[in-house]
Formats: C-alpha cells, sequence, structure tokens
C-alpha cells in the first residue's frame, strides 16, 4: 500500500488493538440471521439499561484485565491485556498503549456508543435476560435478538455500575463468534498501576479529528469512495482522518456488529503481502489474513481499503470485494476539475 509509513502502520494497529478489542465484536449475525425484521417489540427496560451502559463506558473508574476471544472454524483465540481507565483523563493499555477519553467513538471498553445503540434498536429486539454474575459482581443480562426470536448477541452488565463487564456475539446456529470482557475487575477509586508506568502514545489522537456531513460531502464530491451502507444492514455512523488528504476511517455497525474500513489514495504493493492469502474473485483481488482479529485488503479506481473486523474472513472478504472499485465516471470527473479550477479563481469561495 503507498500512502502509509511503518511508523504510522504500527501507530495505527496500536490504536485499533487497544480500542478494536472493545469496538469491534462481529458480522456473522448479520449475514447469517435477518437483522431487520421486527416481529416483537424492545423492552423499554433492556433499552434502558443499554443507555446506562452506554455512558458507563466513560464515566466509570476501573482496573482489570479484559480479554477477547473470536472462533474461526469453531477453534478459539484469545488475547488478554491489562487496563485502567480514569474519566476525564483516558483508558491506559498494558504495554503503554494510551487512549484518551476525546476517542470516545471508540466505545470505551464496551466497545458501546449511545450512536450505536439506536442502530441496535433499530435493527434487533431487545430484551431482558437472566441476570447472572461475571468477575464475582452481579450483573443484569440483556439480549439482541433477530427477527426469528434467536439470540444474536448478549451484554452482561454491572447491577452496581452499569459498566458493561462482558458480551458476546453468537451466529444464525447459536454458536459464539466473538466475546470480550473482564477476566479481573476493580471498580474501586484508587490509583491505577498501568497508568502509574509514565506517559504513552495516544493512539486516538491519531483518529481525533472527526469528520462532519459537509465534510464528508466534500471527500465525495472530489471521488473518495464513502459509502453510506455496507451489505448486512451496516450504517456509518462515524469518520476520522487525522491528517488533510490523508487516510480515511470509516466506522460502519448495525448496533451489535462492527466493521473498520481504511480508505487511502494508491495502489497495492502485492510485494508488501507476503504470507497473506490472495484471492481473485469477479476480477477483484483480494489479499487475506486471518488472526485474532480479520484482515482483508483490496484496491480499485486509485484507492485502496483495508477491511479490519472481528468477523468470519468470509465477511471481511465480502465488505473489501464490495467496496467501490472503478474510477469515477467521466461527468464526476470533469465536475470535479471544474471545481477545483473555481476555487483557484476564487480561494474565498
Amino acid at each position: 500500500m503507498s500512502g502509509s509509513s511503518p511508523a504510522r502502520d504500527r501507530q495505527r494497529w496500536c490504536g485499533l488493538l487497544a480500542g478494536g478489542l472493545a469496538a469491534a465484536l462481529a458480522l456473522a449475525a448479520v449475514l447469517n440471521g435477518d437483522a431487520g425484521v421486527r416481529r416483537a417489540r424492545s423492552d423499554p427496560e433492556a433499552v434502558r439499561l443499554l443507555r446506562a451502559a452506554a455512558e458507563a463506558a466513560g464515566r466509570v473508574p476501573y482496573e482489570g484485565r479484559r480479554f477477547l476471544t473470536t472462533w474461526s472454524r469453531r477453534r478459539p483465540s484469545t488475547t488478554t491485556v491489562s487496563v485502567s481507565h480514569t474519566p476525564g483523563d483516558g483508558t491506559y493499555y498494558e504495554g503503554r498503549a494510551y487512549r484518551s477519553d476525546a476517542g470516545a467513538f471508540w466505545g470505551g471498553a464496551s466497545g458501546f456508543t449511545s450512536e450505536t445503540l439506536g442502530l441496535l434498536a433499530r435493527n434487533y429486539v431487545i430484551v431482558r435476560s437472566a441476570d447472572s454474575a461475571v468477575c464475582g459482581r452481579r450483573t443484569r443480562v440483556v439480549e439482541a435478538r433477530r427477527g426469528d426470536g434467536s439470540a444474536a448477541g448478549r451484554f452482561w452488565i454491572d447491577s452496581e455500575t452499569n459498566l458493561i463487564l462482558h458480551r458476546e456475539l453468537l451466529d444464525a446456529m447459536g454458536h459464539k463468534v466473538a466475546a470480550t470482557g473482564f477476566t479481573e475487575v476493580d471498580l474501586s477509586r484508587r490509583a491505577y498501576s498501568v497508568r502509574a508506568a509514565g506517559p504513552a502514545a495516544s493512539p486516538a489522537t491519531l483518529w481525533a479529528d472527526r469528520l462532519d456531513r459537509a465534510e464528508l460531502s466534500d471527500l465525495r464530491h472530489d471521488g473518495w469512495p464513502v459509502p453510506k451502507d455496507l451489505p448486512g444492514r451496516l450504517t456509518l455512523y462515524d469518520a476520522r482522518r487525522p491528517e488533510p488528504g490523508g487516510v480515511v476511517h470509516l466506522s460502519y455497525s448495525d448496533g451489535l456488529a462492527a466493521v473498520s474500513v481504511f480508505v487511502q489514495r494508491g495502489a497495492l504493493d502485492e510485494d508488501r503481502f507476503t504470507g497473506w492469502q490472495k484471492t481473485v474473485k469477479r476480477g477483484r483481488t483480494v489479499f487475506r489474513r486471518e488472526s485474532l482479529q480479520r484482515w482483508a485488503v483490496s484496491a480499485g479506481g486509485g484507492y485502496v481499503y483495508t477491511v479490519l473486523t472481528d468477523a468470519p474472513q468470509s465477511t471481511a472478504d465480502a465488505v473489501a470485494r464490495g467496496l467501490p472499485h472503478d474510477r469515477p465516471p467521466f461527468w464526476t470527473r470533469v465536475g470535479r476539475g471544474a471545481r477545483r479550477l473555481g476555487s483557484w479563481i476564487n480561494p474565498f469561495g
């Protein structure tokens, strides 16, 4: 890929690992079930609990150890990380990675925000389930159900603080696709040892600049491929750009599942994909790598797409193949050129 440096790649991956441990929890439920059919009404109390959980993600201090497990061909793969959060300051991860609270789009420890709650309520039926316990703490359990009544995801919410302590996502057969949460947690208000390790880089600062509607419109007018929706009722709910002309980070979700798409100008340098699996389908080349998180990279029309998700690899591949890959139509390019010419003539217009 052009337009990227090894140092920037490592910093971006640090941010993805820190935030992505919570932020992206799989698309399999979307592809294996009818997420858009509403055959029952959501339970207002269940919705209220999730709303409180979204607020608690940034408000509640904690220290503990988190895990992320994903399943591929029924085989689990797990990673763990020490983490501590201080409201108004930020979240510190093992290895001196730091995420400022300004990067709240990551959704804190829960990977859940008020925006994704709205999408969840639109696409799923939200109900209460039997109470349970996590890390010795009493929790209230909320389920997101598909139109056929099957469970697509579950949230274990701490009864005292409303912090999400555990969550998992299920495919249409009831098999777990991904799970994340605490293996141990301390919710007392004390100085956190992870933070005491000293200052660290802030990956979220790199992606702190959120693009508004006008900026997204300008990007599309300039020919950048920024789809409003992806297959599976995935809706664009957040877009970031660290610097003008640089990589654009697009976040899509249906409220339960999530996928990150990084778009940058350039062409694929295939020599950089040693060890990746190459597939060609309907004339579209996709490089894929399956690990704890799934990667799929494709290119077309002068842009490179990097897809990152905890979903099955087939989902990452489908998203990468489905992104725009043809150059803008002739009249679009003409319009863009005229717009640039106008800006040269009237730089204040």
